[in-house]
């Protein structure tokens, strides 16, 4: 019996029987729906995450960190022995100026610039905010680091002029960015006043008198709006507002950000919390860590992270699929039932098939076509079906996150080889399924088979 007409009486029987056929078929369009859907959100989180990181230029970028105690808390157990000292152990070098000239110079970096945070009173027409303000040379405002709303960078370090983060503004009651685009804002920031303190009687601020700081105002205009910044943690920008740093001289403020910086400089210098490198490429991120490390600094490299969450995601994906497995192992049990519930109803048939002379083979062959007919039909329809739902959650999703001002974004991906993968897959277990029924139909005897009513 040749392919094409096994394959004929095959798609016959399943139009013969189109209720039992469409109900199997639905367990595999059910389980493979719920497969695609949940690899196709865990594609989409991970396209997300890599192209945000591909996007900012994240991997270009290697943090700096002062190689002291007072930047790190130990985690070990107290009562357990002491770590061993590093080779470079010894006395704390200060992130201060001369150690930022050096990092600069550390080939593969393309600038360097210390991470200065001040805190300062914001105010933008009635609406006022406690915040730190940041200060970012021109040429890291005009990199993929910042991703502007509306608006554009300062193109100069001594330009007048401030980048606000939107959601800033949203807090500030502002919704359209454009519309703050070329007005005042005002910074009020604090700085050390020791005219109208006593030394001899410090303890004459609790008693009424006057703090040894001054306020003091100073306008900027607003030439951008940025968007959110998705990543926490030792970031080249982690502040709402961005000032260069030539207008951030005139700014009289606090020569730290925390009481810590103090123990960090050298020479009654207070030292930088931390230093960003921008790498030309990310192919230097590797040497330019050990040379800092070689000075004593710690060092926080993104691409680092970005390796760890590419091992993550994996997992991730495998979890998701053992789950989306359960209803796939289900749709399996329900094409076994089907094809065997076949057999006994088609028993006098398949034994006039092989009084007639079809072998075995050819018994087979039918039942294999019949297991991935009802496979292939649920595996299509189960890829709409995921892709169906995945855009019902997507839009359920990013209609409650708008209300927030939280921007659109697509949570699920559905790339081509997980679309041939799902029918594929679908194909192969309906026709492991469908091993056992074909293997019992080969098996019937065709004397008792004919005798039988």
């Amino acid at each position: 019996m040749r392919f094409s007409e096994s394959a004929q009486f095959a798609l016959s029987n399943l139009r013969d029987m189109k209720l039992r056929t469409a109900l199997t078929a639905f367990g595999v369009t059910v389980g493979i729906g719920a497969l695609v859907t949940i690899i196709g959100f865990g594609q989409g989180l991970q396209r997300n995450v890599t192209e945000s990181f591909e996007k900012l230029d994240l991997l270009n970028s290697v943090t700096v960190l002062p190689g002291d105690a007072l930047s790190a808390i130990p985690s070990r157990d107290p009562d357990g022995p002491a770590p061993k000292p590093s080779p470079r152990d010894g006395p704390a070098k200060p992130l201060d100026e001369a150690a930022l000239g050096r990092l600069e110079g550390l080939p593969g970096v393309e600038i360097a610039f210390p991470e200065i945070r001040f805190p300062a009173l914001v105010r933008l027409g009635d609406s006022e905010e406690m915040r730190l303000v940041q200060i970012v040379p021109a040429k890291i405002a005009a990199s993929r680091l910042i991703r502007l709303a509306a608006g554009k960078p300062f193109a100069r370090d001594d330009e007048d002029a401030v980048i606000v983060d939107r959601g800033l503004l949203r807090r500030m009651n502002v919704v359209d960015p454009a519309a703050v685009l070329g007005r005042t804002l005002r910074l009020s920031s604090l700085s050390f006043d020791f005219g109208g303190f006593d030394p001899a009687r410090p303890a004459s601020i609790f008693q009424g008198g006057r703090l040894p700081f001054k306020k003091k105002d100073y306008d900027f205009t607003v030439v951008g709006v940025s968007e959110g910044f998705e990543f926490g943690g030792p970031t080249p920008l982690r502040s709402d507002i961005l000032i260069p740093p030539g207008s951030a001289e005139r700014v009289e403020k606090l020569p730290f950000t925390n009481v810590w910086d103090l123990f960090r400089g050298g020479g009654g210098a207070p030292g930088y919390s931390a230093v960003n490198l921008r790498l030309k490429s990310p192919a230097a991120a590797e040497a330019v860590k050990r040379a800092a490390q070689d000075m004593g600094f710690r060092t926080f490299a993104l691409i680092d992270q970005f390796q760890e969450l590419k091992k993550s995601f994996l997992f991730m994906d495998m979890a998701l699929a053992a789950v989306g497995m359960i209803a796939i192992f289900v749709a399996a049990l329900g094409i076994v039932n089907t094809m065997m519930m076949s057999i006994l109803e088609r028993y006098s048939e398949i034994g006039i098939m092989k009084a007639v002379g079809a072998a075995r083979r050819d018994i087979k062959k039918i039942f294999f076509v019949e297991s991935s007919a009802i496979g292939f039909l649920g595996g299509v329809c189960g890829l709409g079906l995921g892709w169906a739902v995945s855009r019902l959650i997507n839009r359920v999703v990013n209609y409650f996150l708008a209300k927030q001002g939280i921007p659109y974004i697509e949570y699920f991906s559905f790339p081509w080889w997980l679309c041939l993968g799902g029918v594929a897959f679908a194909v192969l277990v309906s026709l492991l399924a469908g091993i056992l029924p074909a293997l019992r139909a080969a098996r019937v005897d065709p004397v008792v088979a004919l005798r039988h009513e």
